[in-house]
């Protein structure tokens, strides 16, 4: 899944990006509110993590912008000021969410994973297709039982497919949903990461074939007959 984070606090951005990729989250940064509309209205994030107090282009008035523009994504808000006025007006401006800095690490990701849970009912805990389970809250892979060790990029790319079953998915959709803007890999490198993908669920049990090549149009999990 991918998150945009929109922070002018480059130690802050940082350490919070740190954190969301160890959770296997793709991370694009903005440091101010424009650059964070160009990006919203150049890739797809399934989630906004927003500072209010940001040069350019305030949180508040992002906020206000993305939803007359009509993006549904959470928006989580982040901001120093902790009075009732405040939260209220980041939630009528559009926010599903509002954490005062400091804030407790722990807490925020648990807030953010609930806000992704909460955006659609698809968004379950265990993911299942066929003998294989994603269990997302403890980022574990299993076929008939059996662990299947799978890199960061790895475990993005199965969840994706796992997440919308019946769509195939080209290279470039797989990059636009799951690298960060400024860490995009060669196209060839996302046909590397699924041969290795295969290889491993084979290995644990699985067909050769689990993730199908749709000439044309990507790959996609294999449709039962």
């Amino acid at each position: 899944m991918k998150i945009l984070l929109v922070e002018d606090d480059e130690r802050i951005a940082e350490a919070l990006a740190e954190a969301l990729t160890d959770q296997h989250y793709a991370v694009d940064i903005a440091s101010d509110g424009e650059v964070g509309l160009e990006f919203v209205e150049t890739f797809p994030y399934d989630l906004i993590v927003l500072d209010l107090m940001l040069p350019k282009l305030d949180g508040i008035r992002l906020c206000q912008q993305l939803r007359q523009k009509s993006y549904s994504m959470p928006i989580l808000m982040l901001t120093a000021k902790d009075t009732s006025t405040d939260k209220v007006i980041g939630l009528d401006a559009g926010a599903d969410d509002y954490v005062v800095k400091p804030f407790d690490l722990s807490e925020l990701m648990a807030r953010i994973r609930a806000l992704l849970r909460r955006v659609n009912t698809t968004l379950l805990l265990v993911l299942e297709w066929e003998n294989l389970r994603l269990y997302s809250h403890i980022c574990q892979v299993r076929y008939q039982e059996k662990i299947v060790n799978l890199t960061p990029k790895e475990y993005r790319i199965l969840e994706l497919f796992l997440r919308n079953t019946h769509k195939a998915f080209n290279r470039s959709e797989i990059l636009e949903h799951l690298w960060s803007f400024d860490e995009p890999p060669g196209e060839e490198t996302i046909k590397v990461h699924i041969r290795s993908l295969r290889q491993k669920l084979k290995s644990a049990g699985a067909d050769a074939d689990f993730i199908e090549t749709i000439y044309g149009l990507g790959y996609r999990l294999k449709q039962a007959l």
